[in-house]
């Protein structure tokens, strides 16, 4: 089945040197764009992390410190890569709890401004693993009933990642070919921030979602605990969860 678009959906992959997101670089990046009209375009870029590739990542993806020495660092290609992205909606395999989080982050670094929490997120892993649970070559075979050649090669990983979707749109007549209805489906937690410290509740407000003070509203933890605020900025949290939380104080401080 055919995707029904109303913006240009962006499959992707990450080849990363960890998988840590406050501190684990991008060593490589597939993407597939897929218009509304049905044009595909696709591109792969190696990226030098600026940091050693540790041997247990190089043993999964194959992708090693020489490989990448020369190859541009993510800041130098952030502006373009943003634009490339501009006004599309994300799609990837486990990519609202990894890819996406870690992007976010190497975009923060880079200091190029792109609110990913605008668009619409479809991890076609979840839609997987609520209807099968299963890995991503397991997935291929059994939609597809192909063998996934060169898995955790990002390109190979983001094709087949494509493909995947559109099986299980064919497959289950439940599933809506409508983006919106699938990134809600796909989406296990309704975060503030791509680490999924901080959520929504069922009145739309933030809520903290780990350690003592989780369930409670974040405006009023920054109000009876102004020390929370400084110890969330100088621990070993993501960027964007930092800027998020910045985001809920300066908010409260307005009265708003």
């Amino acid at each position: 089945m055919e995707l029904k678009l109303a913006n240009p959906l962006v499959f992707f992959d990450l080849e990363t040197t960890g998988v840590n997101i406050s501190k684990d670089r991008i060593v490589e990046i597939s993407i597939l764009k897929v218009y509304p009209n049905g044009k595909e375009e696709s591109k792969t870029r190696r990226i030098n992390p600026e940091v050693p590739i540790p041997p247990e990542a190089t043993q999964i993806h194959g992708i090693t410190d020489e490989d990448v020495k020369d190859c541009p660092t993510f800041k130098a290609i952030a502006k373009s890569l943003a634009a490339q992205i501009e006004g599309c909606d994300l799609a990837g395999f486990n990519s609202n709890r990894f890819d996406i989080p870690l992007l976010a982050e190497e975009f923060l670094r880079a200091g190029v401004d792109i609110d990913l929490n605008k668009r619409k997120l479809v991890d076609v892993q979840t839609i997987f693993h609520k209807m099968e649970q299963r890995t991503l070559s397991a997935a291929y075979k059994f939609y597809c009933d192909r063998d996934l050649d060169h898995a955790h090669s990002a390109e190979s990983d983001t094709k087949a990642t494509y493909e995947v979707l559109k099986a299980q749109l064919d497959k289950y007549p439940e599933l809506q070919n409508d983006i919106k209805y699938i990134a809600e489906f796909s989406s296990f937690t309704n975060n503030v921030d791509f680490a999924g410290r901080m959520i929504y509740n069922e009145k739309g407000e933030e809520v903290i979602n780990f350690g003592k003070y989780k369930g409670r509203l974040v405006k009023d933890v920054l109000s009876f605990d102004p020390s929370y605020y400084s110890w969330v900025m100088n621990g070993d949290f993501t960027l964007n969860t930092k800027k998020m939380l910045t985001e809920i104080r300066l908010r409260a401080a307005r009265g708003k």
